[in-house]
């Protein structure tokens, strides 16, 4: 029997490398022999640098970045050699750094993600791999250019403050100062959602209120992020705000296009392709694959549809675990995965349910797999 294991991460619960060897325990307590190939995904966000540099090697580096709310904070990114780094934004920039308590979708900014592709150019970086997801902000990467030479100005002439509520008082952008080494290096963005910026299906109506944002902010930050993708359009001569993806991030997505001149592509299909994940699940008899939450957002971009699309290529089954499952999550099944589970045993607090992920990982496993033994039977 040969089951391949490809989960993300639970966001700020477990890694993917600790999902999916929750997964082989259970799975491997009923089935002992089982050959369990861990194979852990990532879509851009959380675990992106990890997932790459274990399919392909390379060397993890550390930096100390300004952190969502400016406070510094110890950052990871990628050296995979031959001039290509790899950057996951949320390294700097993530939801993760700011307790929740604190978080501010208005304030929060993307001035360490910039600093960290700052060190890849140090470093001689040719080929940027830029990871979005799992953000803090909701400043259309305002932060990002900031720390990569750009200037916001407001009607005065002064630079405006971090975060994407100060962008409602954008007046000018100032591209001269913008890092000229950034013209020799091709980006390439993976992106794990394919939202426009603006709108009911852009960075600040479908993530704000992930970070805290509460409807009256929502609309503010919309108008805000639509008014710097005006003056963008006015200063660059093309409009990059429609285009699928350029809300990843808090709209990270859209200063890569429009300022890096990135190219982008979903994030799972990249991480799949340098992990083999194709050549994994030939042959095989089933992949268990699963993130923190699955609902109908989990349509666009992430990761247990991308496995998904792989394992049905291979027709192969696919089943998902999941911290929780959102409004119409059945429509996963539409895509490949055959039945989704959640993991909680009875009613528990949010907090309840993140520290004892691993054990009803586990435990999950260990049902399907006795399901899977009876039906065989």
């Amino acid at each position: 029997m040969k089951i391949v294991i490809a989960p993300d991460s639970f966001k700020e619960s477990l890694s993917a490398p600790e999902v999916a060897a929750a997964i082989a325990r259970g799975w491997q307590q009923v089935f002992p022999e089982a050959e369990c190939m861990l194979r852990p995904m990532a879509d851009g966000g959380e675990g992106t640098v990890d997932a790459l540099l274990a399919a392909v090697g390379g060397e993890r580096r550390e930096c100390e970045v300004r952190g969502p709310m400016g406070t510094p904070v110890r950052a990871h990114w990628g050296w995979l050699g031959q001039g290509t780094a790899v950057i996951e934004m949320a390294a700097a920039s993530g939801l993760h750094w700011v307790p929740r308590e604190q978080r501010d979708a208005r304030l929060a900014s993307s001035f360490g993600s910039g600093e960290l592709i700052r060190e890849a150019l140090d470093a001689g970086a040719r080929r940027i791999i830029l990871g979005l997801g799992g953000s803090a902000t909701n400043d259309a990467g305002a932060g990002l250019l900031q720390a990569l030479g750009v200037r916001f100005l407001d009607a005065q002439g002064q630079e405006l403050v971090p975060g994407g509520a100060a962008l409602a008082g954008l007046d000018q952008l100032v591209l001269s100062d913008l890092d000229a080494r950034l013209l020799e290096v091709q980006i390439e963005v993976a992106a794990d959602v394919d939202n426009p910026l603006c709108g009911p299906r852009g960075a600040s109506a479908v993530f704000g209120p992930q970070k805290g944002a509460t409807p009256e902010q929502v609309a503010e930050l919309d108008k805000a992020l639509g008014r710097f993708a005006r003056i963008a359009a006015a200063t660059l001569g093309e409009d990059h705000a429609e285009f699928p993806g350029v809300g990843a991030a808090g709209g990270l997505g859209f200063a890569a296009r429009a300022f890096l001149k990135a190219s982008f592509r979903p994030g799972i299909a990249l991480v799949a392709e340098l992990s083999g994940l194709a050549a994994a699940v030939e042959n095989a008899d089933l992949v268990i694959t699963g993130e923190g939450r699955m609902d109908a957002q989990t349509l666009h971009g992430k990761t247990p549809v991308g496995v998904a699309r792989v394992a049905r290529a291979a027709g192969v089954p696919v089943i998902a675990l999941s911290g929780s499952l959102g409004d119409n999550y059945q429509a996963l099944y539409e895509v490949g995965i055959e039945a989704a589970f959640s993991l909680a045993p009875g009613p528990l607090s949010l907090e309840q349910a993140m520290a004892g992920a691993a054990g009803e990982l586990q435990a999950r496993a260990t049902d399907i797999a006795r399901l899977w033994r009876l039906a065989s039977s």
